[in-house]
């Protein structure tokens, strides 16, 4: 069986979404998040807002890491498992790209960004 499953991923998105509904959201570095939400066109007081309609959306599907997934070599996260998506966001009527990674009931954002591949997800 390949990791992860639909079912791991399905587990670990309603973890996630806990998280940011409990106000329990780490950057990994603010100042590469920042600036990838100014080119959203957000600002980070509404980070939390943002992650909440993007876990929404997001499904298994949209999961685009490896399998198994890669593990984080961030000093704050390191050797846990990055959990990467790529999706069609109604928000932001754009591709994005989003990494993150769980932590003791916290989410780690590590990258929320316009996807650079070319074409329109779904």
């Amino acid at each position: 069986n390949v990791r992860p499953t639909y079912k791991e991923l399905n587990r670990k998105i309603r973890q996630a979404t806990l998280a940011v509904t409990e106000g329990r959201i780490r950057i990994i570095r603010p100042d590469v998040i920042a600036d990838d939400a100014l080119e959203l066109g957000y600002l980070l007081k509404e980070l939390a807002d943002v992650l909440t309609e993007i876990l929404d959306e997001i499904t298994p599907e949209h999961y685009m890491g490896r399998r198994p997934p890669e593990r984080s070599y961030e000093e704050d996260v390191r050797g846990l498992e990055l959990l990467v998506f790529e999706m069609f966001s109604r928000r932001f009527s754009s591709n994005i790209y989003f990494k993150f990674v769980l932590k003791d009931g916290e989410i780690w954002l590590v990258s929320l960004h316009q996807s650079r591949k070319p074409g329109r997800l779904t």
